[in-house]
């Protein structure tokens, strides 16, 4: 099932893809206490977390949201580049990444004085999500 050219399949996986990376990028197996001190929150205040928790559901449903964006346009960029292959699928994302999501978290992370092992962090799973959704594309088209 397409649209303008993009397998709308590979956008659901791509987009569905980012959530769960995220899952285990912020979760304690990698860097959920870690992110937790840098934001400024305490990681064992139990009660502080399970109030966050509660209230994510609006946060997760927005970031689906902004990954099924994210993956339109990029598996828009890879239709348009004719690339029908994973690994070239994994080199547009890491371009697209490089030249705009890192740039963009860069500028804003020096502006709000942001740690630098938090802008880290972000922007590393920020890359991880663009090479997942560039090779789901790059082998959906």
């Amino acid at each position: 099932m397409k649209f303008m050219g993009v397998n709308l399949w590979a956008v659901l996986v791509s987009a569905l893809a980012t959530m769960v990376v995220g899952f285990i990028w912020y979760s304690p197996v990698l860097f959920a206490r870690r992110w937790m001190v840098l934001m400024g929150y305490d990681p064992d205040d139990k009660a502080k977390i399970a109030e966050m928790q509660k209230s994510a559901g609006p946060s997760y449903g927005l970031s689906l949201v902004a990954s099924i964006i994210a993956a339109a346009v990029l598996g828009k960029i890879i239709a348009i580049a004719t690339i029908n292959t994973p690994l070239y699928g994994m080199k547009v994302g890491l371009a697209v990444w490089l030249g705009f999501v890192t740039t963009v978290q860069l500028t804003n992370s020096l502006f709000s004085r942001q740690p630098a092992k938090l802008y880290a962090i972000n922007t590393g799973y920020q890359l991880v999500c663009f090479l997942a959704m560039g090779a789901i594309m790059g082998a959906w088209r």
